[in-house]
């Protein structure tokens, strides 16, 4: 059965069964693509299409979900039925909504056609050309990996209001892997990069940044224990960012997951630091024109010089507070229920360049890799404890690798002791979710080492 005739059936149907019932049919259809080369032999190939449909159903105050992969006469009942009732076990007294749409939506298209002309064994060629380049590099790399990835999105809602919104995303993109050997000394070092366009992907560029990571580190040793003035490198800062982003969920603070429960208006960081939650950010397959429940989508600065403007909201958590919602309501799928969750989450970039950073650092450490995040940080509390690599830093130049360390601190104390923001604003994988930050250098952290 057509989608649209699929979805006017289970509203006839929900209508049918209770005359003021408010519906809304949430829908996505992927497809990916993966193929990995390592030691030159395809080790990773997969293609893979997946999809379905999401049905909510407001009756009677309350709202119940359900969802299904098959679109037959069959499923229309079940999936109506099935909804309305999880809406009678519903025993929470929050305001439920299905939104009957905003005024108007923003100009905002994530899809770019080049990837869609791209066909498997370009794909593989690249996967190929991504592990020789990287062998190539230096003769102590002795094994790499290279891997390309294809994702595609459609997605959209109707409801019984008569909203009807779609949109269509993708993206291309790979990570290569670097292990390099000296002695009895090994390190690894890693490169993810992603494009719209072929053209736009500079293998070559990949497999330096994964051979130098990987050789840098070769001679990495401890360094004494004790407080240090740290940089941290744009992909660790936004790592950071990326593991307590939702201390700044509405969500999680009415729940009491955030210590930031009702400190708007307060000062939560450094001057220097503005956090920016833009879902119309050019380039990036996490940009949409409107968020999971059908609310039109807009920029807005979290936290503006050091001060927390907003945290972020979805209907539900908005009405609670008695404030407008930021249009981020989320869908982790199909089936899923709403949640919150931001777009493209990062901190603005200030003005200087790497090398003034690790100028102004002076004497400490840059930290390049951390490691244990699920099990070494909190995201209630904020702290965390993780291993960690980098370089020593002297007279504001890089002075030594430095490795077997542990760096600890709390996030929420991070924020507060940001000294600089440096101008190299780097994005995490674009989907779903894009987590960006440039270099942060910190007043101190505390590291284990000898």
């Amino acid at each position: 059965m057509e989608r649209s005739e699929f979805i006017r059936r289970l509203f006839e149907r929900a209508h049918a069964a209770d005359p003021e019932a408010q519906c809304e049919a949430y829908f996505s259809q992927s497809s990916e693509f993966e193929a990995e080369q390592r030691q030159g032999e395809l080790v990773n190939y997969s293609v893979s299409e997946g999809g379905g449909l999401g049905l909510r159903v407001l009756t009677k105050g309350k709202l119940g979900y359900a969802s299904t992969q098959i679109l037959d006469e069959e499923a229309v009942g079940q999936l109506v039925d099935g909804a309305m009732e999880n809406a009678a076990l519903v025993e929470s007294e929050d305001e439920q909504f299905i939104f009957p749409g905003s005024a108007q939506y923003p100009e905002v298209d994530p899809w770019n056609p080049a990837p869609e002309a791209l066909d498997a064994a370009e794909k593989l060629r690249m996967a190929r050309t991504l592990e020789a380049l990287t062998l190539a590099q230096d003769p102590r790399i002795d094994q790499a990996s290279g891997s390309v990835f294809y994702y595609g999105e459609a997605l959209g809602l109707a409801n019984t209001h008569g909203l009807n919104l779609s949109l269509r995303r993708n993206l291309l993109g790979g990570y290569v892997e670097a292990v390099a050997r000296e002695g009895d000394r090994v390190n690894t070092g890693g490169k993810l990069f992603y494009a719209a366009r072929r053209e736009d992907l500079d293998l070559e560029a990949a497999a330096k940044a994964a051979a130098r990571e990987a050789l840098a580190g070769l001679a990495g040793a401890p360094v004494p224990s004790g407080g240090y003035r740290v940089l941290l490198r744009n992909d660790m800062a936004r790592t950071l960012l990326a593991t307590f982003s939702g201390m700044f969920s509405a969500d999680n603070a009415q729940r009491g997951l955030s210590r930031l429960q009702g400190r708007e208006g307060e000062v939560i960081a450094a001057p220097c630091v503005t956090l920016l939650d833009d879902p119309h950010l050019p380039g990036s397959a996490a940009s949409a024109p409107f968020d999971g429940e059908g609310v039109a989508t807009r920029k807005k600065a979290v936290v503006e010089a050091g001060r927390l403007n907003t945290l972020l909201h979805n209907l539900k958590t908005a009405a609670k507070q008695g404030v407008e919602t930021t249009a981020n309501a989320a869908r982790g799928g199909y089936g899923g229920p709403v949640g919150v969750a931001p777009s493209n989450f990062y901190i603005a970039p200030g003005g200087d360049d790497f090398e003034a950073m690790l100028a102004r650092t002076g004497d400490g450490l840059l930290i390049t890799e951390l490691q244990g995040m699920h099990a070494g940080a909190n995201p209630i509390t904020g702290d965390f404890s993780l291993a960690a690599k980098g370089f020593r830093v002297q007279g504001g130049r890089i002075a030594g690798p430095v490795a077997q360390i542990t760096v600890a601190g709390n996030f929420y104390d991070v924020l507060k002791d940001v000294e600089a923001v440096g101008a190299d604003l780097d994005f995490s994988l674009p989907f779903g979710t894009s987590y960006g930050s440039p270099s942060l250098l910190v007043k101190k952290l505390s590291v284990a080492g000898e």
